[in-house]
């Protein structure tokens, strides 16, 4: 059985399925893990997920920005930034499946022996894996209920609050653990984060430093899979983190993990119009 972990596929489908033919995976014996945006930009959301949806059996995966916007766009909760490469999506007959199925899936999981932990952008400094873990799994049961799922979407948008507090409540505390997982790339030691940057390590604004430079409350001993930040192409000299975001919907390439052997699979991808 082989496991791989694979960034950002943002609606790029022929360098996913290039990356697995390489590594010869088969889902019916082989682990996939997907650090979230599956879709959005790219040219092929639909695809993406008429390729994922049937082998969802040996998929783990974390949503990412882009997939709980796509989520708020299909429900209605938004209509703000629908960007093109959405339409054959949010009109085919299969978007309420696929959606039902994003709302299933978690912000962060653990592997099962505990070696990794995976979440969109990161999992903080401030908060120990198990805190990690619990919030997720608060946000997660909000979009499976019926109930609380498109207030929840209608609040979700929004850079404050800033910093993580326990006592956060309602919207203000669901936006924060939303924020964390799928936005976080600077903070400030404290844990505030800055979510208007994007750019590169060297042009940080003073005062933050990359969510993972900062010292862990606890120790935590999985390694951080993550994606969302396109503009570290993958390279990052720190010990426990491992970046997969390498900018494919940028024409950059999309990056494959082997769990097992950590070696590293990239297939060149072509610019998104």
């Amino acid at each position: 059985m082989g496991r791989y972990a694979v960034g950002d596929l943002q609606g790029c489908l022929e360098p996913l399925q290039c990356l697995l033919e390489e590594v010869a995976f088969n889902p019916s014996q082989d682990e996939l893990w997907l650090v979230g945006d599956l879709v959005n930009r790219g040219p092929h959301s639909l695809e993406v997920l008429d390729f994922l949806y049937p082998i969802r059996h040996a998929l783990t995966v974390v949503l990412g920005n882009h997939d709980l916007h796509t989520l708020a766009l299909a429900r209605g909760a938004t209509t703000q930034g629908r960007h093109a490469s959405l339409e054959s999506l949010l009109s085919s007959t299969q978007l309420p499946a696929y959606m039902d199925w994003f709302r299933e899936l978690p912000l962060c999981v653990r592997s099962n022996c505990g070696e990794y932990l995976m979440s969109h952008a990161g999992v903080p400094s401030q908060w120990s894996t198990e805190d990690a873990l619990g919030y997720s799994a608060e946000l997660q049961a909000v979009l499976s209920e019926d109930q609380q799922v498109d207030a929840f979407l209608q609040n979700m948008y929004g850079n404050e609050p800033a910093c993580w507090n326990d006592g956060l409540q309602g919207f203000d505390r669901l936006r924060m653990i939303t924020n964390t997982f799928t936005r976080m790339r600077v903070t400030r030691q404290n844990g505030e984060l800055n979510l208007k940057y994007k750019g590169r390590i060297e042009d940080i604004p003073d005062g933050y430093a990359p969510w993972f430079t900062w010292p862990t409350a606890s120790p935590r001993r999985e390694t951080q899979l993550f994606g969302h930040w396109a503009a570290l192409d993958g390279k990052l000299d720190q010990p426990g983190y491992i970046p997969l975001d390498t900018g494919c919907v940028w024409g950059r390439y999309m990056t494959l993990l082997d769990m097992d052997s950590r070696e590293f699979h990239r297939c060149h991808c072509e610019p998104a119009q």
